[in-house]
C-alpha cells in the first residue's frame, strides 16, 4: 500500500483517525466466528472507513462465474424488496469478477459496461470496488457507491479497503473452516441418529430420514421419496417448518423424464427452482433444492430432497458430500433393518412350519382316521335317525379337516424364493393324498411372475376347498384343475383365474355351502368373481377369477 500523503496537521489526525477504525473494524471482525457476520461486518465497516452512503458484499460462485450471495448496507429491506432480484454479476459488478483489480469511477452510471439501473433503485454516481482474497483465490467483492458530503472516492480510501479486504479474507476463510466443521460434526450426528432410528422403527423410514435430515441448520424443509410399484409416481414423507405446511405425506405426479432422472441420480444434484418439481404452492416459497439418492442395497431407490427458504443463500458446498454420507448411513440402516426383520420371518416361519407338520403329520391323520371309524359303524345299525347322526358327525369332521388345511396353508406363505408353481402342484398332491387318482393340473401364462402374496394365498385356499368338495361331496373320478394369469390386453386388466372341474354327481338345487360362500367371499374381496356350473351326468366347474395389480 503507498504511503499516504500528510499535508498538515488536520491530514495527519485524520489519518490516525482512519487507521484507529481500520484497526478496531479488522478486531472486531477477527472475533467474530460466523460467516455471515463477519460478512456483514465489513461491509458496514467498508461504509464507515470511506464514508459511503451504500454498500455491498458479493459472494463469488465456486466457479468463479458470477456471485451466489449479495449483501447490502444502506437500504432497508422494504427498499431491496422494491428493487427486485439481487444482482448476479453483470455490468459494472462484474468487471472484479472478469479482472480482479481495485476500481474507482466518478459516475456509475456512465461506465461503458453499465447496464443501468433497475426501477426504484437509488441513483448512485461515485463507485469503488475491491475485491477480497483468499490465499490467492477471489471469493468475494466489496462494493461503496455514493461518498457522502460529495466528491469521489480517494486514493487513501481504495488502500483503507484495500487493506480491510485482505483481513477480512483470513477471517473469512477461518469463518468458514469452523462453519465446515460445525456442519460436518452436525451432519455426522444426524447421520448416526438415522440409523439408530431406522433400526428401531422401521415402519416410519422415510419419515425418520427427513426429520433426521431437517435438524441440520439452514434447511427448511425436507422430504423422502421412494418409488411407487409401477415407478410412476413418487410417494414421499416431508417435514417442514410452519411456514411452509409442517408434516404431510403422499404422492407426487412429475413427469416421466423427471422421474427418469431421479430413479438414474447417482450424486446429489442442485435445482435452482423446484417450483416445477414441488408445484405453485410450495415451490414459489424455497429456493434452490438438493438432491441426494439413497441406495440401498436391497429394495426401491429412494431420493432425500432438502429445501432451503429462498433468498437464504445457496446450497452450502460441504453439504454435496456430506448429504451422501447421510444417505448411505440411511440406505445401511435399511439393510440392515431389513435383514433384521427378515431373520425375525424366518424364525416365525420356522416355527409356523413346525406347527403345520404336526397339524397335518398328527392331528389331520387322526381325524381322518376317527372319520372313517364311524363311517364303520353304520353297519351296527340301519335306523335312520343313527345314520343321520353318523353322517352329520361326518360332515363336522370333514369340516373340521378342511379348516385344518386352510390354517397349515395360511401358516405356510408362498415365500420370496418358493415358486407359485410349485405351491400349486404340493397343494394338490397334499388334497388328494387319499384319493385312489391323481388330477390333472395345467398352468398357462407367467404363473411364477409377480402375483402378489395376498392373491396367491387367496388362491391356495380357494383350490383346497375346490378339490375338496369334489373328492368327499361329488364323488368325483377325476378332477381337473387349471391356473392361468391372463396378460393386459384391449384395456382389460390383468387377471388370475383357476378353474376346477370334476366329473362328479354335481350339485342338486340351490345348495350353497359354508365353503362355496367362502370361495366367493375371497374373490369378492379381491375385487373378483365366482362362477358355478353344476348339473346331473355332467360334473361341477367351479371357476374363480380375480383382477392382478
Amino acid at each position: 500500500m503507498a504511503p499516504w500523503r500528510v499535508r498538515d496537521s488536520k491530514d495527519l489526525a485524520r489519518a490516525e483517525h482512519h487507521i484507529q477504525e481500520l484497526i478496531s473494524a479488522i478486531v472486531s471482525i477477527a472475533e467474530n466466528h460466523s460467516l455471515g457476520s463477519i460478512l456483514e461486518q465489513v461491509v458496514q465497516a467498508a461504509c464507515t472507513l470511506v464514508d459511503a452512503r451504500y454498500g455491498a458484499l458479493g459472494v463469488v460462485s465456486s466457479d468463479g462465474q458470477h456471485l451466489e450471495n449479495f449483501i447490502t448496507v444502506g437500504m432497508t429491506q422494504e427498499q431491496i424488496d422494491r428493487i427486485g432480484p439481487l444482482p448476479v454479476g453483470h455490468g459494472v459488478l462484474g468487471l472484479l469478477i472478469r479482472d480482479p483489480k481495485p476500481i474507482r469511477m466518478h459516475d456509475l452510471g456512465k461506465h461503458p459496461d453499465s447496464y443501468g439501473f433497475p426501477p426504484n433503485h437509488p441513483p448512485m454516481e461515485s463507485f469503488l470496488g475491491v475485491p477480497i482474497r483468499v490465499s490467492g483465490k477471489v471469493i468475494g467483492n466489496l462494493y461503496l457507491t455514493e461518498k457522502r458530503g460529495g466528491g469521489d472516492f480517494t486514493q487513501e480510501d481504495e488502500e483503507l479497503v484495500v487493506a480491510l479486504a485482505a483481513a477480512a479474507g483470513v477471517a473469512v476463510n477461518n469463518a468458514r473452516l469452523f462453519t465446515e466443521s460445525e456442519r460436518r460434526e452436525q451432519w455426522l450426528e444426524a447421520s448416526m441418529a438415522v440409523g439408530a432410528a431406522i433400526s428401531s422403527r422401521v415402519p416410519e423410514t422415510a419419515d425418520i430420514i427427513a426429520r433426521n435430515a431437517l435438524a441440520i441448520p439452514d434447511w427448511a424443509w425436507a422430504a423422502v421419496g421412494f418409488p411407487s410399484e409401477d415407478a410412476s409416481r413418487l410417494i414421499i414423507a416431508a417435514v417442514g417448518s410452519e411456514a411452509l405446511g409442517g408434516t404431510r405425506a403422499g404422492d407426487i405426479d412429475l413427469p416421466s423424464p423427471v422421474l427418469t432422472a431421479l430413479w438414474d441420480l447417482e450424486e446429489p444434484m442442485v435445482l435452482d427452482d423446484g417450483t416445477d418439481f414441488l408445484g405453485d404452492e410450495l415451490g414459489p416459497k424455497l429456493g434452490p433444492l438438493l438432491l441426494t439418492p439413497i441406495c440401498p442395497q436391497e429394495g426401491p431407490k429412494g431420493v432425500l430432497i432438502l429445501g432451503r427458504i429462498r433468498n437464504t443463500g445457496p446450497v452450502p458446498g460441504v453439504d454435496h458430500k456430506l448429504s451422501t454420507v447421510y444417505c448411505t448411513h440411511a440406505a445401511l440402516a435399511l439393510d440392515s433393518a431389513r435383514g433384521q426383520r427378515m431373520r425375525e420371518e424366518l424364525v416365525v416361519f420356522e416355527d409356523r412350519d413346525r406347527i403345520a407338520r404336526d397339524l397335518h403329520d398328527v392331528v389331520i391323520q387322526r381325524l381322518f382316521a376317527a372319520g372313517l371309524n364311524l363311517q364303520s359303524l353304520r353297519r351296527y345299525s340301519a335306523a335312520q335317525p343313527v345314520q343321520d347322526r353318523i353322517s352329520a358327525l361326518a360332515a363336522d369332521l370333514d369340516n373340521t379337516i378342511r379348516q385344518l388345511r386352510d390354517t397349515i396353508y395360511s401358516l405356510k406363505p408362498v415365500g420370496a424364493g418358493e415358486l407359485l408353481s410349485s405351491r400349486i402342484l404340493q397343494t394338490v398332491q397334499n388334497t388328494v393324498e387319499f384319493v385312489p387318482f391323481s388330477p390333472r393340473v395345467r398352468m398357462e401364462g407367467r404363473v411364477d411372475g409377480p402375483v402378489p402374496h395376498e392373491v396367491a394365498s387367496h388362491l391356495l385356499a380357494v383350490l383346497i376347498e375346490a378339490l375338496s368338495n369334489a373328492i368327499r361331496h361329488a364323488n368325483a373320478s377325476a378332477i381337473d384343475v387349471a391356473v392361468t394369469v391372463h396378460e393386459e390386453a384391449a384395456g382389460e386388466p390383468a387377471s388370475l383365474e383357476l378353474v376346477v372341474q370334476d366329473n362328479g354327481r354335481g350339485i342338486k338345487g340351490e345348495f350353497r355351502s359354508s365353503g362355496l360362500a367362502n370361495m366367493e367371499q375371497r374373490a369378492v374381496l379381491l375385487g373378483g368373481f365366482l362362477e358355478l356350473a353344476s348339473g346331473a351326468g355332467r360334473g361341477t366347474l367351479v371357476r374363480w377369477q380375480v383382477p392382478l395389480p
